[in-house]
C-alpha cells in the first residue's frame, strides 16, 4: 500500500537521524542546495512524494495549452515542497469527487488542491500551513466612488451565485442580487454597466485582473476573513505535515511562494 509510513519518529530530530540511518540510496548533503531537509526521505516510501490533484482547474492545477504539462499555483508550490526536502514528486491526477477517498485508500501521500481548511475537515484531517490565504472581495469599475464597503451594498445591484456564500454576503448587505451561474456571467454584466458590484473570492479577481489587465475593474473592499488552503494528510501522516510545514516556510523565507503566487496572479497569495 502505497499510503506513507512514518518510522517511530515524534519529532524532527527524529525524522532527521532516520533519514541519516536510511539504507535507501540518497545524494551526498553536501550536494544538496542548503536548507533542503532528508526528513521526508525518512518518512516516505521509495523517497517519493504522490500528490493528489485535479489537473483540470486552472489556475491551480491544469495542463499547458490542454493537453501540455501538469502546471498550475498548487503543482508548482507542491513542486518546490518535494525540492526542498528533497525527494521525487508524482502527481495523481484525480477527480474532486474522489480525490478524499483516494486519500482515505492510501493511493497517495497527500492532496494539493485548493483544499479550504474547515472545521469538518480537520476532524478527520490534518492539514499542513496554509500556502494560499484568500478573503472575499467586493469588485467594482474603476470610475466607482460611491461603493467602498460592503455596507455601501445597501440599495445597490450585485450579480451572484445564489447558493454561494457571496450571494448571501450580498444580501445580508442589502444589495437586490441578479442570479447568475458563476463568476464569468457576473463581471460580464459588471463591464456592461448591468450591476453595480460583485463579491467573489479574491483568488479569482486576481487571476482574471492578470489576464485582463484593462478590464477596468477594482478591488473596493475584502471581507475580514479570509479562506485558507493548504496540504491535506490523512491523522496518521501528521509527521510529514510538520515536514511539509518545514519546506513551506522555507520557500515563504525565500520567495519562492511570492514568485509564484506572482507568476499566477500578479501579487503573493501565500499570506
Amino acid at each position: 500500500m502505497r499510503l506513507t509510513r512514518i518510522a517511530v519518529a515524534t519529532s524532527a530530530v527524529a525524522l532527521l537521524a532516520l533519514a541519516g540511518c536510511s539504507s535507501q540510496p540518497a545524494a551526498n548533503d553536501s550536494e544538496k542546495p542548503a536548507g533542503e531537509s532528508t526528513a521526508a526521505a525518512a518518512a516516505l516510501e521509495d523517497g517519493k512524494l504522490v500528490v493528489a490533484t485535479e489537473g483540470t482547474y486552472a489556475p491551480f492545477s491544469y495542463h499547458e495549452d490542454g493537453a501540455g504539462e501538469l502546471t498550475g499555483y498548487d503543482v508548482e508550490v507542491a513542486k518546490a515542497v518535494a525540492e526542498k526536502l528533497g525527494v521525487e514528486i508524482e502527481f495523481q491526477e484525480t477527480q474532486w469527487d474522489a480525490i478524499f477517498a483516494g486519500l482515505d485508500a492510501g493511493r497517495f501521500e497527500t492532496i494539493a488542491n485548493q483544499v479550504t481548511i474547515n472545521d469538518e475537515r480537520s476532524a478527520k484531517y490534518a492539514f499542513s500551513a496554509p500556502y494560499t490565504v484568500s478573503p472575499g472581495v467586493l469588485v467594482v469599475p474603476e470610475d466607482n466612488k460611491d461603493i467602498a464597503s460592503f455596507d455601501d451594498l445597501e440599495g445597490k445591484k450585485t450579480a451572484q451565485s445564489l447558493s454561494s456564500n457571496w450571494g448571501a454576503l450580498a444580501e445580508e448587505s442589502g444589495a437586490t442580487v441578479e442570479p447568475v451561474e458563476g463568476w464569468a456571467q457576473a463581471v460580464a454584466l459588471l463591464e456592461d454597466g448591468r450591476i453595480d458590484a460583485t463579491i467573489n473570492d479574491k483568488l479569482t479577481f486576481l487571476e482574471y485582473a492578470k489576464q485582463n489587465p484593462d478590464s477596468g475593474l477594482k478591488i473596493a473592499a475584502e471581507t475580514p476573513d479570509a479562506g485558507e488552503q493548504a496540504f491535506v494528510f490523512t491523522k496518521d501522516n501528521a509527521d510529514l505535515a510538520e515536514a511539509i510545514d518545514a519546506a513551506l516556510a522555507e520557500l515563504a523565507e525565500d520567495g519562492t511562494l511570492a514568485e509564484l503566487g506572482d507568476k499566477f496572479f500578479g501579487a503573493d497569495v501565500s499570506k
